[in-house]
C-alpha cells in the first residue's frame, strides 16, 4: 500500500518491515547477587535473538584483588567453551598519576577453557564495584565460532578506575545456551546482571 505524506510517497511492506530489526534491547531477566558463588543465566539464550547484552551494574566484590569473569556453556552441563581472546586497559590514579594504556597479555585466553576477565584486580572496599557490559553474537547458530566483546570499569585495588577493553570468541560450532559470571576468588557480594535480547 503507498501513502502519500508531504507530497512523497511512501511504501508499507506491511509484514516485511516487522521483520527489520529495530535495535531496541529486551529486557529477558534479571539476577541480584546475595554473596553468590556464581550468577547464571541457563534459559532464554536462543535463536530467538540475533545477539544478548549482559549489563553488570554495582558488582562488589567479597575479596579483594579479584576478576569478575565470565565462561560459556555450549551444550553440555559445564561453563567451559574453548575461547580465545584478547584484552587492554586504562588507567588513572586518584593523585593524578598512573594514566595509562596497557595491552594485558596475562589476561588473554588461547583455546583455553578457563574463565575470561571482565574486571581486573577489584576493589573489595566497601564504596567499591565494577560496572559494564558483554555483548555475545549470534550464540544459537551452528555454522560460526560466537564472538564476544565487551568494556567494563571498577574500582581498582590501586585506588583508581580501572576500564577494560575486552573480545574475543568462543571456539565452538555449537550453540552457546548458558552464561556464568562469578569472581575468581571470593563471591560476587552484591550487584546485578541483567540479560537484554536485541531486535
Amino acid at each position: 500500500m503507498a501513502v502519500v505524506s508531504g507530497g512523497t510517497t511512501l511504501i508499507d511492506n506491511g509484514a516485511l518491515d516487522s521483520a527489520v530489526p529495530t535495535g531496541d534491547l529486551i529486557l529477558l531477566s534479571t539476577q541480584t547477587a546475595s554473596s553468590s558463588a556464581t550468577i547464571d543465566f541457563t534459559s532464554g539464550i536462543d535463536s530467538t535473538y540475533d545477539s544478548y547484552v549482559f549489563k553488570f551494574m554495582s558488582i562488589h566484590a567479597e575479596t579483594s584483588n579479584a576478576d569478575f569473569t565470565v565462561n560459556f556453556r555450549d551444550g553440555g552441563s559445564n561453563f567451559d567453551a574453548t575461547k580465545t581472546t584478547t584484552t587492554f586497559t586504562v588507567s588513572h590514579t586518584e593523585s593524578g598519576g598512573g594514566d595509562g594504556l596497557t595491552y594485558r597479555g596475562s589476561k588473554d585466553l588461547a583455546q583455553s577453557t578457563s574463565d575470561q576477565p571482565l574486571a581486573q584486580e577489584v576493589s573489595a572496599d566497601n564504596d567499591g564495584s565494577t560496572n559494564g557490559y558483554l555483548h555475545l553474537f549470534d550464540p544459537a547458530n551452528t555454522t560460526f565460532v560466537k564472538q564476544f566483546t565487551g568494556v567494563s570499569n571498577s574500582y581498582h585495588v590501586g585506588n583508581q578506575t580501572f576500564a577494560i577493553h575486552y573480545g574475543g570468541y568462543c571456539n565452538t560450532t555449537s550453540a552457546i545456551d548458558g552464561v556464568r559470571f562469578k569472581m575468581s576468588s571470593g563471591n560476587i557480594d552484591a550487584g546485578t546482571i541483567k540479560m537484554y535480547g536485541i531486535l
